[in-house]
């Protein structure tokens, strides 16, 4: 009995993490249809009704005493709330420049920016957590410099688009690991922080004021908030639920299709230089999986 529930368990997790990370491949088609829109209005909406979705959320799941209690401890915690309101900065950058990539025909870098994440992961665990890195790792961290270098020489620029969001978001990480509060909370209390800013910028300075475009695009414009706070809760339960192993498997989902919607939908140049730099990037994925495959086994086995 025991073991089919866990069987079943395992089997929602894989189910959630394998439909979180296919939305997050897809936002790009999204973030496409919202052309007409300055991204940076996109950022202010997206945050506005994620915020609005995930207090819903709170009400519907009766969960409102458990984030008043969690926001209690917050607030006497300086080190945890500072982490929050940092967390909260560098997750906003980062849908930022996500969007605006999107926005400016560039979803290869931003496909570049995913698969680079767990290798800048691994990167800032070695200088902020002091934790050492295994020759694997060394080895996965140098090719994909070198694919990064590729792609620089060949573009006679670096993509600093891909680096920034990569970096953004794994900071964002490890910072979530010193706030220590839920998946809801803790985007609820993110998102409340920057959505009076968000609302200030929408009203007084854009140039289309609030809500103000066609109906269809305005649906579009609430609707960020929902496709925003889903997978979040999908990759919540996948964490819970599957080994940190079989999440590192999944999270290449996101920009194989973003890849793949870059090529074949948006007809974005991807010619020989590109194709070798990101080779050199997928090699340095396939020996960091290897190596934390090697790793999950050992430490099974002990």
């Amino acid at each position: 009995m025991n073991k089919d529930k866990k069987m079943s368990n395992q089997q929602w997790g894989m189910i959630a993490g394998i439909l979180a990370y296919a939305m997050w491949g897809v936002l790009p088609f999204y973030w496409k249809t919202l052309s007409s829109v300055a991204p940076l209005a996109v950022l202010s909406y997206r945050v506005i009704w994620s915020c609005g979705f995930m207090l819903l959320v709170l009400v519907l799941s009766r969960q409102v005493a458990n984030f008043v209690s969690e926001t209690q401890e917050l607030l006497k915690n300086q080190r945890r709330l500072l982490a929050v309101i940092a967390g909260a900065v560098l997750v906003t950058t980062n849908w930022f420049i996500f969007i605006f990539t999107v926005s400016n025909g560039k979803v290869i870098d931003a496909s570049l920016g995913y698969y680079m994440n767990p290798l800048v992961n691994v990167l800032l665990a070695t200088v902020f957590l002091k934790e050492r890195l295994g020759r694997g790792e060394l080895m996965a961290c140098g090719l994909a410099a070198l694919g990064v270098s590729i792609l620089a020489i060949s573009t006679g620029a670096i993509p600093w688009s891909s680096l920034a969001m990569a970096v953004t978001f794994s900071a964002y990480g490890l910072l979530k690991k010193v706030a220590k509060v839920s998946s809801l909370t803790g985007l609820t209390i993110e998102t409340a922080i920057i959505a009076p800013f968000a609302l200030i910028y929408v009203v007084f300075f854009s140039k289309a004021g609030f809500m103000s475009y066609s109906l269809p695009i305005n649906l579009l414009l609430v609707g960020a908030g929902v496709v925003t706070a889903i997978p979040l809760f999908l990759f919540a339960e996948t964490t819970k639920r599957l080994p940190y192993i079989l999440v590192g498997f999944l999270q290449y989902i996101a920009p194989t299709l973003m890849l793949l919607g870059a090529v074949f939908q948006f007809n974005e140049s991807f010619a020989w230089p590109q194709l070798l730099g990101f080779s050199c990037i997928w090699l340095g994925i396939l020996v960091f999986t290897y190596s934390n495959v090697l790793f999950y086994k050992k430490s099974k086995r002990m």
